[in-house]
């Protein structure tokens, strides 16, 4: 006589068992990576000025000024090239994104600071519904993964500045800390990528 336990209907309970702990844990991981990205995408728009470092000069675009004029004292104005007290200039702080007349744009430079930071908001937004979904979260966590990774050239280049002449000590910890956190991010995203894939059908061979 055979044991409860026993039989084709225990052998499918079995296989099919492990796999509902695995989604529970994949459902709970994605929730947890849309509230970071929801709550990441209200900062860019609330606080624009916590991501200005870490958006690279040679990504932005230097609109000149309403009021700038050929004699415009502005650091790092081309037309700049002596200081009020008479002195040459030697060096420039990095450009931002007010206060500067026309200069030469990177090709790259095709949008503001301040609309990099928007639209990096705008797509962490977009991630934050997507990574939610199953029939897109695969899709959605490749994106991640690789909008982590390009965000790595923005906080390296802002680490750089931060340990320049131009740099403060705050600036330098606080870029410090901010850098590294990328890697674990990075490695959330690409697990979502991975756990989404098709699971182990019940009964079959591992």
């Amino acid at each position: 006589m055979s044991s409860p336990r026993s039989g084709p209907a225990a052998k499918g309970l079995s296989a099919l068992s492990p796999s509902i702990p695995g989604a529970a844990v994949q459902h709970l991981s994605a929730a947890a990576m849309g509230a970071l990205l929801l709550a990441s995408a209200g900062k860019h728009f609330r606080d624009p000025g916590f991501y200005r470092d870490v958006v690279p000069g040679y990504l932005c675009r230097q609109d000149p000024s309403p009021d700038a004029t050929p004699s415009d004292t502005t650091p790092g104005s081309p037309t700049q090239g002596i200081s009020t007290e008479g002195s040459p200039t030697q060096s420039n702080p990095p450009p931002s994104s007010t206060g500067t007349g026309a200069a030469a744009q990177h090709p790259w430079a095709v949008l503001s600071r301040d609309e990099w930071i928007a639209l990096s908001g705008l797509l962490e937004l977009a991630a934050a519904v997507g990574i939610l979904l199953p029939p897109t979260r695969k899709l959605t966590a490749t994106a991640i993964t690789a909008m982590f990774t390009a965000f790595l050239a923005g906080h390296v280049d802002a680490l750089v500045r931060a340990c320049g002449p131009q740099g403060t000590p705050r600036r330098r910890k606080i870029h410090a800390v901010r850098l590294p956190l990328q890697a674990p991010l990075i490695l959330w995203a690409w697990s979502l990528r991975t756990h989404a894939l098709p699971g182990r059908k019940p009964g079959g061979r591992g």
